[in-house]
């Protein structure tokens, strides 16, 4: 029996795999653009509001694509939605890699954007809808640990071209610049991606939702043990009747608009943002060379960076279903604060040299110390333990659409950040990364407040955590 359960929970780690092959394009989509952005901005002779909005254009396309992928994933399934994705991954690679001009690049940038808002939504979808209780939390966690191989591949290959080419604006093969090489780069994952979502079996709780019982009881005797199945089919059962009773599946009807449980997915994707990640992983080779290193030292830092972020996201898929969610993000909060609070004191000590920031003494190493500190305190918490609680908490009626509204919540977020960073940064440094270390010590509190503990527990069991009892007396 143990053998055989063993061999179940490898097949189910498969499919998690290439699931969240996804989050692996999420990655590298959106980081790719930093080794890219100052030739870029030289190519096309940009301001520094129009290089932000550059940067920050595959955003808007991810939130309207988070936002669509729910109904996309509840109307045609899983799987076709991962393929759509793959189709607009492959599209941008090309685009963006070929752009003759500015609009045409954040033309690309935006159809790459809806294929990572898509990513978002429905890989922590599936991954937590074939997934056994005991082991869901450290699949879920695939999903940032995909997205952190994809940062880490994205500023790797942008090191190797700018490097083999001489620097970012060089021409390499075929004449054209490494610069666009980085972008043409993403085509190859997106391929694969595609191949893999075509051998993926449907998630078998959208199965049961369209009536085909059998095919879903199929995959889950084929994924779980019996007696988890049976379970698990009850479950789901019980469920959807209930969901009958309503005439459609909504999520309105809260005091504020939308139902409590919506407002606290927004709430930990805008936290999981607010706290400034991104404009390490978008800016990172642009501020360290603002700081004294030159291009490939930058390059190299920001791979580094990238490689600790993969390591820290692989403890927390160790540790998260032993020590759980809660305690994990509650620590992880209080290492951002503490390190983003150090960036700011640090960045209080510059001055402008050739209009440049300057970091005099041991100041620019304890910045460098603090920024991978920072990375580690997030990656260790709330960079994968979002993911996992976002496919945990909402009902199952309503998990796709619900996803996709947390995860438009988090793009817009990480829109804001990145937008605003370049205008930011020009005015004040310390002030920037001191709104950072706030918005860190705010997602403690509101952790402490209103996060209750999902380890251990059934996707039915958990979102009943999150719902309201009605008070006696009452229907």
């Amino acid at each position: 029996m143990a053998a055989t359960n063993k061999k179940l929970q490898l097949k189910v780690i498969g499919l998690a795999i290439s699931a969240a092959v996804g989050g692996f394009l999420f990655g590298f989509d959106s980081s790719v653009v930093n080794g890219a952005v100052d030739a870029v901005q030289g190519q096309f002779a940009l301001s520094e509001f129009v290089t932000g909005f550059a940067v920050a254009s595959a955003l808007l396309g991810s939130a309207a694509g988070a936002y669509l992928a729910g109904n996309v994933a509840d109307r045609f399934g899983r799987r076709a939605t991962m393929l759509l994705g793959a189709s607009l991954f492959l599209v941008s690679a090309l685009g963006t890699g070929w752009a003759f001009a500015i609009w045409d690049l954040v033309l690309w940038r935006i159809v790459g954007g809806l294929g990572i808002g898509i990513a978002s939504v429905v890989a922590p979808a599936y991954i937590a809808e074939i997934s056994p209780k005991l082991i869901r939390g450290r699949l879920a966690s695939l999903q940032q640990l995909a997205i952190t191989l994809g940062i880490f591949a994205a500023l790797l290959s942008d090191a190797v071209f700018a490097n083999a080419a001489g620097n970012a604006s060089a021409p390499f093969w075929f004449g054209w610049e490494a610069w666009r090489w980085m972008f043409l780069a993403g085509a190859v994952p997106a391929v694969v991606y595609g191949v893999l979502a075509l051998r993926l079996p449907e998630s078998p709780r959208y199965l049961m939702q369209k009536g085909r019982d059998a095919e879903a009881h199929e995959i889950f005797a084929k994924l779980w043990p019996a007696d988890d199945v049976e379970k698990a089919v009850r479950d789901i059962h019980s469920a959807i009747s209930e969901d009958a009773k309503a005439k459609k599946a909504t999520l309105f009807g809260g005091r504020f608009g939308l139902l409590p449980i919506v407002w606290i997915g927004i709430a930990l994707s805008m936290f999981q943002q607010f706290v400034g990640i991104n404009v390490i992983f978008y800016y990172s080779t642009t501020l360290w060379k603002s700081v004294g290193f030159q291009e490939s030292d930058s390059l190299f830092i920001s791979v580094v960076t990238s490689v600790t972020n993969v390591v820290v996201t692989v403890v927390a898929i160790l540790l998260v279903d032993r020590l759980g969610r809660r305690p994990i993000l509650l620590a992880g909060s209080i290492g951002m604060a503490v390190s983003l609070g150090t960036m700011a004191l640090a960045f209080s000590t510059s001055s402008a040299v050739n209009g440049e920031v300057s970091l005099s003494g041991a100041w620019g190493p304890v910045a460098l110390v603090a920024a991978n500190l920072f990375v580690i305190a997030f990656g260790v918490s709330w960079g994968p333990l979002v993911w996992v609680l976002l496919g945990e908490i909402f009902p199952n009626r309503i998990r796709a659409k619900a996803l996709g509204v947390a995860a438009m919540a988090q793009w817009i977020s990480n829109f804001v950040i990145t937008v605003s960073f370049p205008g930011l940064a020009a005015m004040s440094l310390p002030v920037t990364y001191a709104i950072y270390a706030g918005f860190a010590a705010l997602s403690f509190v509101f952790v402490f407040f209103k996060i209750p503990e999902t380890n251990g527990m059934s996707l039915e069991e958990a979102e009943t955590l999150f719902v309201k009892k009605p008070k006696p007396g009452r229907a």
